[in-house]
């Protein structure tokens, strides 16, 4: 009678956390090693109900090899399971007291005797057999994908820090000097979902490729993540920007908070919190499905928002201007911001990003910084003849910037210099020639080297160590912050690329 008690104990544990009317999918085993088998199998059983519990077989039962304490930490690793319970007992008493909706066996038991399904009978419960779809790509690899840097596809050139007479200590102690800074991002909010699918092949209908999703992961993006990163990199933070009233600017703003990221948000009822879908099979995104509307917030909240800014300015000592250009920074509110920040001296720098949508970058102007990519360096200008040298140059003096990089994909970053009327220009490779995902590259090199600009290092190692953050960034699938343990794993690794870079 007493383990019946716990026994139904831990049913009702389970129950009380789980929303009324939702289903359950119930999974036993031993789970001496999860392989993708068994996550095959809870993915289908996870897709069955609404909540997934697995059951895992207590410590004398036949076939265990490893302890409880083990056991249960594999299975609670794997993120599609809600709720898992040490069994005292068989399986059958659980259920009768759990009462799930689901029970799912693999395909292997369906001809044997399975003692469950009398249990499940009673209260009018489902008994499924299925091992799960054989078309699966590993879920503990696309968690890899996501969750690790990949450091060895990281080479640093040697010569650019010899010729700029700087070490990999010097970035240290630049990285170091990160903590504390009071930097104030302004920017569009945007929550990226990434759906990982299986390629089933093409239809046979049309000309259509066919996929089945399997994981679905959610990240803060746009000015948010830019937010993300320098409070991962050691700064304290606030983030102003306009929002929806929906469960995106919800999810948000909980993740933000969580991070430690200080909010002034401003919701505005005529649009959405921009969302953005990618869909990707074999490493590789086949669609991107934007949800927004990009019409400028209304004279009100920029009223709202300068305020807010206006308060900020006596405490911050750097502003991030990350726009998408999707409505949020209108160009009388970055002008009425930009001319409160140089009455105050603080350090400015902008990024203006194009990559679906048009942009001017040189109306970010006085900025220390300004890091447009090749094309949205050339729609500012309206020049799409001219060299890069050229570009630089007349984008330089248009936009009254004082430091400008140009992003250049995998081909790396021209970097763009005045000094006593003389421009300097130089360039840096891409560091990782194996990128997973370089959708964020962007953001995460235009955060650390305008943080690096703002701790007092100049443009030249500022550059290096954005790089270095950018290859970070994109050796792992989704907009993760980046923070500073990372940053000093790979300052201190010493794989660096032999060939000059002149």
């Amino acid at each position: 009678m007493a383990q019946n008690t716990s026994v139904g104990s831990q049913a009702s544990d389970i129950l009380r956390s789980i929303a009324k009317g939702k289903r359950i999918s119930f999974v036993s085993g031993n789970f001496n090693v999860v392989h993708p088998g068994h996550l095959r199998l809870f993915k289908f059983a996870q897709e069955l109900g609404d909540v997934l519990v697995v059951g895992v077989n207590a410590d004398g039962a036949p076939g265990v090899t490893l302890p409880m304490e083990l056991r249960l930490e594999n299975v609670n690793s794997i993120s599609r399971v809600d709720h898992v319970v040490p069994l005292g007992t068989s399986p059958e008493v659980f259920i009768a007291a759990l009462k799930p909706d689901f029970v799912v066996k693999g395909k292997e038991f369906e001809l044997k005797d399975n003692p469950e399904k009398s249990a499940v009978e009673t209260y009018g419960g489902h008994l499924v057999f299925s091992s799960g779809e054989l078309r699966f790509s590993s879920l503990s690899l696309l968690e890899r994908d996501y969750s690790e840097p990949n450091l060895s596809a990281v080479r640093k050139p040697r010569d650019f820090p010899f010729r700029y007479s700087f070490d990999m200590q010097d970035l240290r102690s630049t990285l170091a000097k990160f903590a504390g800074l009071r930097v104030l991002v302004i920017g569009d909010l945007i929550v990226d979902d990434y759906i990982t699918c299986d390629a089933l092949g093409m239809s046979q209908e049309d000309p259509t490729i066919v996929v089945t999703p399997i994981e679905t992961k959610t990240f803060v993006g746009g000015a948010g993540v830019v937010a993300a990163h320098a409070r991962g990199m050691g700064a304290d933070v606030r983030y102003c920007s306009v929002v929806g009233d929906d469960d995106a600017a919800r999810y948000a703003t909980d993740q933000l908070l969580r991070q430690g990221v200080a909010l002034d948000q401003f919701v505005d009822v005529s649009r959405p919190t921009t969302r953005k879908q990618r869909f990707r099979a074999l490493n590789k995104t086949l669609l991107r499905v934007n949800h927004l509307r990009q019409h400028p917030v209304s004279h009100e909240i920029q009223e709202q928002m300068l305020a807010s800014v206006e308060a900020a300015l006596p405490h911050t000592d750097l502003i991030l201007f990350a726009c998408f250009n999707y409505g949020c920074l209108p160009q009388a509110l970055v002008e009425a911001i930009s001319e409160r920040a140089l009455a105050r001296s603080v350090m400015m720098a902008a990024d203006s990003q194009a990559s679906s949508q048009l942009a001017d970058i040189s109306r970010f102007r006085n900025m220390t910084l300004i890091t447009p990519t090749e094309r949205e360096a050339r729609l500012a200008l309206n020049d799409f003849e001219s060299g890069l040298a050229v570009i630089s140059e007349r984008l330089h003096s248009k936009a009254f910037a004082k430091n400008l990089v140009i992003t250049l994909g995998a081909e790396g970053m021209l970097i763009n210099v005045k000094n006593d009327g003389e421009f300097r220009t130089d360039r840096l490779p891409a560091f990782n020639v194996s990128p997973k995902d370089v959708a964020g590259a962007g953001d995460s090199f235009f955060t650390s080297a305008s943080m690096a600009l703002c701790a007092g290092a100049d443009v030249w190692q500022s550059s290096y160590l954005g790089a270095m953050a950018a290859a970070l960034q994109v050796s792992r699938v989704g907009n993760t912050p980046l923070n500073t343990s990372e940053l000093v794993a790979e300052i201190d690794d010493v794989r660096f690329d032999v060939s000059e870079h002149v």
